[in-house]
């Protein structure tokens, strides 16, 4: 597949400098690019590549467009049009094509046009699949569950009984959403499991990475609202909600029953205790430990920057010495007044 340049600049809403009638047929780094391709230059640190790129053109900012030697689509967020340019040219092959003769799919399910069923996936009774529906192969879809329509299953995905999934999600292998949250009661020593009779709502543009699991509400459900999206191997507990938008990093977890505002980040290994609320437009920094509600916007922070092992150890003898030295500052402060 090739689209000339001016059609490219249009899709992305940028102003088009040199042939519009090239022709592109892939995306490339600069240094690598060469006839045919189109880079992009979203970090100035990579501005040296820029004269010595041989892409047929480059997606940039005003302000680097002095710099470039090809031709250039020109536009105040360049890493935005990169991205529209690779969903234009996204070569990515679908999760599953026509229905496989090895699924395994109940009488009374609901199946809308053009749905694709990759070999040896199960769908139980009562679940009701929207138009274009992916499944891949050797998916799960437990009884009662609906997906809108376009939504993509790659291989190997679990969807326990009675979740809602809306349109245009993604949800990469190993996915788990539904499963039981980690519900008990505690009798004199004896854990006495709690039957978690909520379920999980996704809504629509919402993306779910590998390894990732979403477990089900214990009564009410577990919500992530629309275009929230989820790296690889994250755990989002029971009954928490996520507001529209907001984005969380690999390997980052919520404790059940939090609720996490609309356009909020969470970097990766990112602790968020349960039973909290955190407010829109938060942005929490890598392997920081959220303990306590957020209440106002911005960016927190709490982890802890690797040092040499020498000056680690020197900062823990500091700080197992802080209450000792606070009182000693007390004192001192009191004996001066």
């Amino acid at each position: 597949m090739a689209i000339s340049l001016a059609k490219l600049a249009e899709h992305i809403g940028a102003q088009l400098h040199g042939d519009g009638a090239l022709m592109i047929s892939s995306i490339a780094t600069l240094s690598r690019a060469t006839d045919g391709q189109i880079s992009f230059l979203a970090n100035t640190k990579y501005r040296s590549q820029l004269a010595e790129s041989s892409a047929s053109a480059v997606i940039l900012h005003p302000d680097e467009l002095p710099h470039c030697q090809s031709a250039a689509l020109v536009m105040d967020n360049p890493y935005v049009g990169f991205a529209k340019v690779a969903q234009l040219l996204d070569t990515t092959p679908v999760a599953a094509e026509s229905i496989a003769p090895t699924a395994v799919i109940a009488a009374d399910v609901q199946l809308g046009e053009q749905v694709a069923i990759g070999a040896n996936a199960v769908i139980e009774s009562g679940v009701v699949l929207g138009d274009q529906v992916q499944i891949g192969p050797g998916c799960f879809v437990g009884k009662n569950t609906r997906i809108g329509a376009r939504t993509k299953l790659w291989a190997n995905v679990t969807i326990y009984h009675g979740v809602t999934i809306g349109q245009d999600c993604l949800l990469q292998s190993g996915a788990v959403i539904g499963a039981d949250g980690f519900g008990y009661a505690n009798d004199k020593g004896k854990w006495i499991k709690i039957p978690q009779m909520g379920g999980v709502v996704l809504g629509d543009r919402v993306e779910i990475g590998a390894s990732t699991t979403v477990d089900r509400g214990a009564i009410e459900d577990t919500v992530l609202h629309d275009g929230v999206i989820i790296d690889n191997q994250c755990q989002i507990a029971h009954n928490v909600i996520i507001g529209e938008n907001s984005a969380m990093a690999g390997c980052s977890v919520i404790g059940g029953s939090t609720r996490v505002g609309r356009q909020c980040t969470i970097a990766g290994m990112v602790a968020i205790n349960g039973h909290i609320e955190i407010v829109d437009n938060v942005h929490i920094t890598g392997t920081s430990m959220v303990t306590k509600a957020i209440t106002e916007p911005g960016i927190y922070s709490s982890g802890i920057p690797a040092t040499t092992n020498k000056q680690w150890r020197r900062n823990a003898v500091a700080m197992r010495n802080i209450d000792s030295m606070n009182q000693r500052i007390k004192a001192l402060e009191k004996a001066n007044r």
